[in-house]
C-alpha cells in the first residue's frame, strides 16, 4: 500500500511525501489501517521496521491543538525517547501540535511548562511518575497509549512503573503496544490492558544472503582491541556499531577508538544526558563513523546506513545476537556482522551457535599492528597501564 490510498487527511499525506515516504512497510500497512479504525494493537517487529511511523501517523490525523494532552508514548530510554519526540514534531508541525519530551537526567521544571500546553507526550517511566507525583500532568483528555519497546521494559525492570502509569489514565482509550519479541509476560500485560487486540507479527528473520557472519577466534584477549581497530580501518565504509557488554567497556573502547584518530560516539546509560544528547546529535547529523553502545541504549535507535556490526563483546543468546546483527543489511543493502571472541565468550558464543538459523564462519586471523588500550584507573593521576 501507498502513503496516499491512506484514510489520513491530505495535509499531513502530503507531509509524508515531502519527508520521501511512499510505500507503507510492512508493519505500517497492517497497523495504520487498523489504528485508524479504533483498533488496540500489539505489534511485533524489530528495529527499523518503521513502527514509529505505523503509531504515530493515526496519532498526529485525530490529536486535536489545544484540546490537551491526549497522546502518551512511554518508551523504554532517554534516546529512544528523543527520537520519537522528533518524529511526532515532525509531523505534529502541520497541524501546530505541541510534543513535550519527559526522561530523567535533565530539570524538571522546563518539563513541566511544556506539559502545560502539549497535546503529545513522549516519555520513560520513571520521569513520567515523577510528574504524576507532582500532579503536573494531565490525563483528563487522554485518548492514546502507546507502550513502545515493552520486551526491554520488562528486561529492565520497568513493568511495574509502566503498570502504575496505567492505572492513573482513562480507560476508556486506545492502546498500542510494541515489541520485538513475543513473551509470555506480554501476553499477560497484553489481555490485562487491551480490549480485543489485533496481534501483528512482522518477520524478523535475518536476510543471510546480504549478511556476511564471520567470527574472530582471539587467543590473547590484549589483541581483541588492535584487531578491531584493524578491521574498521580495512572496512571503512559507512556506519559501525560496536556492541559492548558494560558501560565502562564502552567508555574504554568509544576514547581507546578516538585515540586513533577514528571518529567515535559512546552512548550507555550511565552517561550524562548532555553527553547522551550530544552522541545523538552526531548520529543524526551522520558527523560520526562509529558508534560504541551497549544494548540497552542502542535498542531503537534508528541508525541510518549501518555497514558492519562488531561485537566487541558477545551477546549471551542467540535473540540478543540477531537484535544486534539485525541492523545491517537491510533494504537490499549487504551487511557484516563481526564476532570477536576470545576465551571468556566462548560460553556465550556456544549460546548463539546454538541457532541453527545462524551461519557464523570462522575467519583466518589477519596481520595487524599491535596497539595500545589505555585504561585509566580511579583516583590514580596521569597513569596509564594495559
Amino acid at each position: 500500500m501507498k502513503f496516499d490510498e491512506l484514510d489520513i487527511s491530505s495535509k499531513l499525506n502530503r507531509k509524508i511525501l515531502d519527508l520521501g515516504f511512499y510505500v507503507l512497510t510492512p508493519i505500517q500497512d497492517k497497523c495504520i489501517p487498523e489504528i485508524i479504525k479504533g483498533r488496540d494493537i500489539v505489534g511485533q517487529s524489530k528495529t527499523g521496521s518503521g513502527k514509529t511511523f505505523a503509531f504515530a501517523i493515526p496519532i498526529i490525523d485525530k490529536v486535536q491543538n489545544g484540546k490537551g494532552i491526549q497522546a502518551v508514548i512511554l518508551t523504554p530510554t532517554r534516546e529512544l525517547c528523543v527520537q520519537i519526540t522528533q518524529v511526532f514534531r515532525e509531523l505534529g508541525s502541520i497541524f501546530d501540535l505541541k510534543v513535550a519530551s519527559v526522561f530523567g537526567g535533565v530539570r524538571i521544571e522546563p518539563q513541566i511548562n511544556s506539559l502545560q500546553n502539549s497535546e503529545i507526550v513522549v516519555g520513560t517511566p520513571g520521569r513520567m511518575l515523577d510528574h504524576i507525583g507532582r500532579n503536573t500532568i494531565d490525563f483528563r483528555s487522554m485518548r492514546f497509549l502507546v507502550i513502545d519497546e515493552i520486551d526491554k521494559l520488562f528486561e529492565m525492570g520497568f513493568i511495574e512503573d509502566v503498570e502504575e502509569i496505567i492505572s492513573y489514565v482513562p480507560r476508556d482509550r486506545q492502546t498500542l503496544m510494541f515489541s520485538a519479541t513475543m513473551q509470555n509476560d506480554l501476553l499477560r500485560i497484553m489481555s490485562k490492558h487491551l480490549k480485543n487486540p489485533l496481534i501483528v507479527s512482522v518477520d524478523s528473520y535475518l536476510e543471510t544472503s546480504k549478511l556476511k557472519q564471520l567470527y574472530y577466534d582471539i587467543y590473547n584477549k590484549k589483541n581483541k582491541f588492535s584487531l578491531l581497530v584493524h578491521l574498521i580501518r580495512k572496512n571503512y565504509k559507512g556506519m559501525s556499531i560496536v556492541f559492548c557488554s558494560t558501560r565502562n567497556q564502552v567508555d574504554l573502547v568509544a576514547r581507546n577508538l578516538k585515540n586513533q584518530g577514528l571518529r567515535a560516539c559512546a552512548i550507555h546509560g550511565g552517561m550524562t544526558q548532555k553527553k547522551r544528547l550530544s552522541s545523538l546529535d552526531l548520529l543524526q547529523k551522520q558527523n560520526t563513523d562509529i558508534l560504541v553502545a551497549t544494548d540497552v541504549a542502542a535498542r531503537g535507535l534508528d541508525i541510518k546506513n549501518v555497514t558492519h556490526i562488531y561485537n566487541y563483546d558477545v551477546p549471551k543468546t542467540s535473540q540478543e545476537y540477531i537484535h544486534r546483527v539485525g541492523r545491517t543489511a537491510r533494504a537490499g543493502e549487504n551487511g557484516n556482522a563481526i564476532t570477536l571472541l576470545t576465551k571468556p565468550d566462548h560460553d556465550n558464543f556456544r549460546n548463539v551457535q546454538s541457532n541453527d538459523n545462524l551461519e557464523i564462519h570462522r575467519a583466518n586471523m589477519p596481520n595487524f599492528k599491535s596497539l595500545p588500550f589505555i585504561i585509566r584507573r580511579p583516583y590514580s593521576k596521569n597513569k596509564n597501564f594495559r
